[in-house]
């Protein structure tokens, strides 16, 4: 009796090597759960498949179900997004953004915004400058903590829930472990560090605005990568050790 087979429209998200001529995918499903799957063959140069489940590349899937894993049978692509593959900065800007959506996603677990933002955020990235896709990165990373119950109190104490004013210049106490900002009442309570308070209205920004949005609104190369590294701060404490890929990407000199 043939396998039951079912059509799943995936975000790829890592490719991890399984014999001499396999691959195994690691995908987020369209619903936003996270799901795994054999290609097989796809290691070889002239498999169908070899173009099509690239890192990045959003495609629509016809599957069959299989004992551990599930098969790839077919594989058409919606979005190749190249340009995010071929330049070096480019890939370094977006790779976390799907590190932390392996990190977060589950399997069986939906969650719809994950899929709809991914998608939004690479192509935004797909036609901007450097220095915007670092900003785009930053807002995705936020709003996929967001979506996942992750989301950072910017501007309300997370002790007491009072608002706290961001004042420019200002430096404020933020807790990465409670999840936001903390009044000066509340910081000897929490175990804090201090953060700029442009850091907070960009992440604020970020968070509210759309891609396309802040696609064509303004970049600045500091502003994001001070926002990368407060997520990265949130990510070791809640998701359990930070991205690699941002780690690479603070150390890598590429901007």
């Amino acid at each position: 009796m043939a396998a039951p087979t079912y059509n799943q429209r995936v975000l790829v998200l890592r490719r991890t090597k399984l014999s001499e001529s396999d691959l195994i995918l690691t995908m987020l499903a369209e619903d936003g759960s996270q799901l795994r799957a054999v290609a097989k063959g796809a290691r070889k140069p002239k498999s169908p498949f070899a173009a099509r489940t690239e890192p990045f590349c959003v495609a629509d899937l016809l599957c069959a179900r299989g004992r551990s894993l599930d098969i790839v049978k077919e594989a058409r692509l919606v979005a190749a997004h190249d340009h995010l593959r071929c330049s070096v900065e480019a890939s370094a800007a977006a790779m976390p953004m799907l590190e932390l959506l392996g990190r977060l996603s589950q399997t069986g677990l939906a969650n719809p915004r994950l899929f709809q933002s991914a998608e939004r955020a690479l192509k935004a990235m797909d036609d901007v400058d450097d220095n915007h896709r670092l900003a785009l990165s930053a807002a995705h990373l936020l709003k996929t903590l967001a979506f996942s119950g992750l989301r950072p109190s910017l501007e309300v104490c997370v002790g007491c829930g009072e608002p706290v004013a961001l004042q420019e210049g200002a430096r404020l106490p933020f807790s990465s472990i409670e999840g936001g900002v903390a009044c000066e009442r509340c910081r000897a309570l929490l175990e804090t560090e201090l953060v700029d308070a442009a850091t907070l209205c960009w992440g604020q920004y970020f968070l509210a605005s759309t891609f396309d949005a802040i696609a064509a609104g303004p970049a600045d190369e500091s502003a994001s990568f001070a926002v990368l590294h407060l997520v990265q701060s949130l990510v070791r404490a809640h998701v359990g050790s930070p991205l690699k890929s941002l780690e690479f990407l603070f150390a890598s000199g590429l901007f």
